[in-house]
């Protein structure tokens, strides 16, 4: 017989008999084979044998009852859960209403008895104290230590950093401009006076509400900027950049669901396209190894060295097709030459810039000794090199171009030659070379 009885006296708090749908009454009837969610019969249908779906009438069972003593032999385990019930609903100290309630005990046993067992008892004061302690226990290992956090910064007015986040301030958790900034004006000449007819007071109230709808318009913006980590613009395209190009494209496509779905479905969006991409490589990597006949990653690897050596060897039959057409111009065949150099040593090959004019071009420019060439990357100095750029020139030249981009939200050529004043031919390589790598974007 099991002893893990209702607690309560209220037959609505009961499970329903599967049988017959009416609420138990203790003794009933818990099947012990069938479950989650248990099934329970009443008596009366137990004894007819009732079965439903997967439960037999063979099935063991248990008997669900709480008449039985815990504390005191008089006392039954539904008697001990009334009487905590009637204490909690009628109050401490309240011990007529609590009997009342009981109906089975009388003022003077509900005292006796509750005051005896639950407040003067050692097992239980000692099983409180035990308790409160794992429960302490258990809030230091999982509570974390509160850090005070550093105040958010505070870039000066049309600083670089206040440029990269569109004028946004932490601190006020505002921006220097808003979205409908002006949304004020149109309030700052009413004023509810108590002559006001009908139909103005009615005006005056329409304007109000339009004002509240822009408002809220604003803060709905401001959110999905703050929500989506807007405010810095750089960091936001920076991490772009890290998905392959095809995944970028999908990114820059799906930007304006992003508002609809939230930020953490939208990366999880991203995140997946991202992996499923990575897969369809991978399938189409090994595709291409069962093509040519391979079924091991011994041969896979033997494979891919001779693919990289052919495609070496073709990279030079194309360099030296370039070249002969241009035979007759001794400083291509020169250069060529160097280029070729350059491939045996394992370095990247130069650009190629023959001449049909016949002139002579100019050799890469030598960075090494020249400030700013240590904050450049391998393609930026080779860039660099080809136009005949010094590293610090570029560099002020590329700030300039990204900071106009971010303000615009793009930027064209001809913004970007109105803002350099060098080389119309060098500004265009310098677009091309930023728009190719994704440090800015085309309007």
């Amino acid at each position: 017989m099991d002893r893990l009885g209702s607690f309560s006296n209220d037959p609505s708090d009961k499970p329903p008999c599967r049988g017959c749908s009416s609420y138990l009454t203790e003794p009933y009837i818990k099947c012990a084979e069938c479950g989650p969610p248990p099934f329970f019969l009443c008596l009366q249908c137990f004894t007819r044998g009732f079965e439903y779906k997967k439960h037999q009438s063979d099935h063991t069972y248990e008997i669900m009852t709480s008449d039985f003593p815990v504390l005191d032999p008089s006392w039954t385990a539904q008697e001990e859960m009334a009487l905590l019930e009637a204490v909690m609903d009628c109050g401490f100290g309240n011990w007529q209403d609590v009997a009342n309630q009981m109906c089975t005990k009388t003022k003077e046993e509900c005292e006796k008895h509750y005051m005896k067992h639950f407040i003067n008892n050692p097992l239980f004061a000692s099983t409180l104290l035990n308790l409160k302690q794992a429960e302490a226990a258990k809030a230091a290992d999982t509570a974390v230590p509160f850090h005070s956090a550093d105040d958010p910064p505070r870039p000066a007015f049309d600083s670089l950093l206040s440029r990269d986040m569109a004028g946004y301030m932490p601190a006020r958790a505002d921006f220097i401009e808003e979205f409908d900034n002006y949304a004020e004006w149109d309030l700052r000449d009413i004023d509810f006076v108590e002559d006001d007819s009908d139909i103005l007071h009615a005006l005056k109230m329409a304007v109000v509400d339009i004002y509240h709808s822009r408002l809220k318009e604003r803060q709905r913006r401001k959110k999905i900027i703050r929500d989506h980590g807007l405010v810095n613009l750089r960091k936001f395209r920076l991490m772009e950049r890290r998905y392959p190009k095809e995944v970028q494209d999908l990114y820059e496509t799906m930007r304006r669901f992003a508002r609809i779905v939230g930020p953490v479905e939208h990366d999880k969006f991203i995140e997946s396209h991202a992996l499923e991409f990575e897969l369809r490589r991978e399938i189409k990597r090994l595709q291409e190894y069962r093509t040519a006949g391979i079924t091991n990653f011994c041969s896979a690897r033997t494979y891919d060295h001779l693919k990289k050596t052919r495609e070496e060897e073709r990279l030079k039959r194309t360099m030296l097709s370039e070249v002969l057409q241009y035979i007759q111009d001794s400083s291509a065949c020169q250069q060529w030459l160097r280029r070729q150099a350059d491939i045996d040593s394992g370095l990247s090959p130069s650009v190629l810039m023959a001449s049909n004019s016949g002139r002579r071009s100019a050799p890469p420019l030598n960075l090494t000794g020249l400030p700013g060439t240590e904050k450049l990357n391998e393609k930026e100095k080779e860039l660099c090199q080809v136009v005949r750029l010094v590293p610090g020139a570029y560099l002020e030249y590329k700030s300039a171009l990204l900071n106009e981009c971010h303000k615009q939200g793009g930027l064209r050529l001809a913004q970007a030659r109105a803002l350099i004043k060098i080389d119309v031919n060098k500004t265009r390589k310098i677009y091309d070379f930023l728009i190719r790598e994704g440090y800015i974007t085309k309007a």
